[in-house]
């Protein structure tokens, strides 16, 4: 008989913030596996602010959901059946086959994960493309140097937590910012960055510049919005703005900064980057990332809500400002 699984389909697009009734289920018969195929049982899925473009219509670096479609993203599963050597039963496998408990798909499209380094989970977060977003970022974008100042907007998120660390790591002094005071205590306790502030209490530029009295040379922009307005005024000469993502407007656009002609006299370089055409640099942020997380020089937080069901109001919750998770938003699934 065929495995039943339950998946969450996009219902409609939405106009302005998503809400749940943008999102709705299906449980669908799979078939068995043919050869080269293996049926998968999700063990996590990852829950990423990208996705709310995706829910747009229209041409961007990735294809948008379709109406009626299974969603997908990041997910981590657990072979059950195999029709092909390489990953017999019982192997994790990385996929792009988020969104629904279980599929089966060409073994050539998966990939095996090493559980006995770091739990499941570890793979969509610090291990993952969320860990290499960042070290791409700082290391190829904006080019760190050791004893540069950098500025992380949204520092407690996924990818923002990530750059913190590896900012320090590679002797980086670390100005950071998130929306609560909790969020600040773990920028500040655990991560051990040398400024944190909420950017909702007071003007950001005011906490920069106290924070860094003789300016910043490096801004990995999360958010856009004031944020980026308030890193162009901190930023010193020929500073570098590595630009990762824009949550401030994901919903409702926002203005561009009012200062961007600072930019010209400052001679700052501004550079957008999507982490997928930096794949092949995945081999040698691992050979940093794993000896690091194995030492306790980098960490993980992650922030969990269980079953398939919970994860549309995960993802609202990732895009709202005010949301509590801290570090990399996961969903659980029974195994």
């Amino acid at each position: 008989m065929p495995t039943k699984s339950l998946e969450v389909r996009l219902a409609s697009r939405p106009q302005g913030e998503p809400t749940l009734d943008n999102f709705s289920f299906a449980t669908v018969d799979l078939p068995d596996p043919e050869p080269g195929e293996v049926l998968v049982r999700n063990v996590c899925i990852s829950v990423d602010p990208y996705m709310r473009g995706r829910m747009n219509e229209g041409k961007s670096y990735v294809p948008p959901f379709q109406i009626g479609q299974a969603m997908e993203g990041g997910a981590i599963g657990k072979v059950v059946v195999s029709r092909n050597e390489k990953l017999p039963a019982g192997t994790f496998v990385q996929s792009i086959y988020g969104w629904r408990e279980a599929y089966v798909a060409p073994a050539a499209s998966l990939k095996a994960v090493d559980t006995s380094v770091a739990p499941p989970s570890a793979y969509l977060g610090i291990l993952g493309v969320t860990g290499l977003t960042a070290w791409v970022g700082l290391l190829q974008i904006a080019r760190l140097k050791h004893g540069e100042t950098v500025f992380v907007s949204g520092g407690a998120g996924a990818v923002g937590s990530a750059a913190c660390q590896i900012a320090k790591m590679h002797g980086g002094k670390v100005l950071a910012s998130a929306s609560s005071e909790p969020k600040v205590a773990f920028l500040r306790d655990e991560l051990k960055v040398d400024y944190a502030f909420n950017y909702r209490d007071g003007d950001p530029l005011d906490h920069l510049k106290k924070g860094a009295p003789d300016g910043i040379h490096i801004y990995f922009d999360n958010t856009g919005g004031p944020q980026l307005e308030a890193a162009l005024a901190a930023l010193r000469s020929y500073g570098r703005v590595a630009l990762c993502g824009g949550i401030a407007g994901y919903n409702t656009p926002v203005p561009g900064p009012r200062n961007l002609m600072l930019a010209i006299g400052k001679r700052l370089r501004l550079e957008g980057f999507i982490v997928s055409d930096h794949v092949g640099e995945m081999p040698a942020f691992l050979a940093e990332a794993i000896p690091a997380l194995k030492s306790g020089k980098l960490t993980h937080r992650e922030s969990f809500v269980d079953g398939l069901e919970a994860a549309p109001a995960a993802l609202l919750d990732l895009l709202h400002s005010g949301a509590a998770n801290i570090g990399k938003m996961i969903v659980r699934l029974p195994e």
